[in-house]
């Protein structure tokens, strides 16, 4: 049985959950596993992180099958390796195989790209409903929409409009994106043990939850070792 803790975070696009995570390994002393996750997998699949980052959290790449006519080329969406196998999907199963590699290692916090389903035929995991201690703290961060506007506004230098659009379009493909990758609602309830709107308890008052949760899980799995 494994003797660490692992947290994965889903989250809206605009509520925070990347500066949640961030806070929260910082506080913890842990690794943080984020675009980082992108940058390992072209690595290994010897590709530029450019490409990989075109197809992360997307499906475009499983449907797309036209060339680009002016080149004859596959776009970097379809194009993979020798197999025709679509980018998208190799970058998916090289970046699942680093996740499970990751948290085999010890802990750390893994934000987005289908982690709490990646980790779940984990030996070590057991259902979250029954009560038991599991080695996977999954969570999804959420906050209202205006929030989550201001946030983007600010952080990308945007009017509200483009703000908005921006939001509606992220948060499609990332819905898309991991509903078609598991078969489960994205922010539903089937695949987080718990949700932390930010609006309400903020960014800290977040960290703080985690921070206080992380540790007694951990706490608990001493005792039980």
């Amino acid at each position: 049985m494994m003797k660490h803790t692992i947290i994965t975070i889903g989250r809206q696009f605009g509520s925070g959950g990347h500066e949640v995570g961030n806070r929260l390994a910082e506080r913890l002393d842990i690794p943080l596993y984020d675009h980082n996750l992108i940058r390992m997998a072209a690595q290994e699949l010897r590709i530029s992180s450019e490409d990989a980052t075109q197809v992360d959290e997307t499906i475009l790449g499983r449907f797309l099958t036209a060339y680009i006519v002016s080149t004859g080329n596959y776009t970097a969406f379809m194009s993979g390796d020798e197999s025709g196998e679509p980018l998208s999907d190799l970058v998916f199963n090289r970046q699942s195989a680093i996740i499970r590699k990751l948290a085999e290692k010890g802990p750390g916090i893994f934000v987005g790209r289908c982690a709490d389903y990646i980790l779940k035929e984990n030996p070590d995991r057991v259902a979250v409903f029954l009560g038991d201690y599991s080695n996977c703290i999954n969570t999804f961060i959420y906050a209202y929409k205006d929030d989550r506007i201001r946030r983007i506004m600010k952080l990308y230098e945007l009017n509200e409009k483009q703000a908005a659009d921006k939001i509606k379009k992220t948060d499609r493909e990332r819905k898309l994106y991991y509903e078609a990758r598991t078969g489960r609602e994205w922010g539903g309830i089937e695949s987080n043990s718990m949700m932390f709107n930010t609006s309400l308890l903020g960014i800290d008052g977040a960290v703080d939850a985690l921070e206080a949760i992380y540790r007694k899980w951990d706490a608990g799995r001493d005792v039980e070792s």
